[in-house]
């Protein structure tokens, strides 16, 4: 399994910064075979409580709380190698919305973002603003695509 390392730095001790934690994440999952995923901080709140952490649980699609946040890594396999299939003029199997607005850097590979009218291709570097529609993951390469993904929660 994939280690991740995570360091919170915000917390204050007699009034100066401090270095909380430095370690490696301890809820990494696998959903299914290959895809790795790990729910690195979540807020509950907005304005955001700087001094609370909400412990969640790694889930395959994201539950962004009602007025949060939510910061996961996610490692996407090849299509292949989950046993995915998108024929032609069907949705795709992994079509989905969510209730928010999506920052997502990809950092390493490729991946397609399939919307429900076209798809582009998404290299190491790319920043996509997701805002609530329907969309899907279609990894058609050989290696695996690695994304951070900042949610919003979008809720009225």
């Amino acid at each position: 399994m994939k280690t991740i390392p995570r360091r919170i730095v915000t917390a204050i001790k007699d009034g100066k910064s401090i270095i909380e934690s430095d370690a490696i994440v301890s809820n990494v999952s696998e959903h299914f075979p290959g895809l790795i995923i790990s729910d690195i901080w979540s807020t509950d709140s907005m304005p955001v409580k700087l001094d609370e952490e909400k412990v969640i649980e790694n889930t395959a699609f994201p539950n962004t709380p009602k007025n949060g946040s939510y910061f996961r890594y996610v490692q996407i396999p090849p299509d292949k190698e989950l046993g995915i299939e998108a024929p032609e003029g069907q949705p795709h199997p992994l079509m989905h919305q969510t209730d928010t607005l999506d920052y997502i850097v990809i950092l390493s590979g490729e991946i397609w973002l399939i919307v429900d009218q076209g798809e582009t291709l998404l290299q190491a570097g790319d920043i996509v603003v997701q805002r609530g529609t329907n969309h899907a993951w279609s990894n058609r390469s050989d290696l695996p695509c690695i994304q951070l993904a900042i949610l919003l929660d979008a809720r009225e």
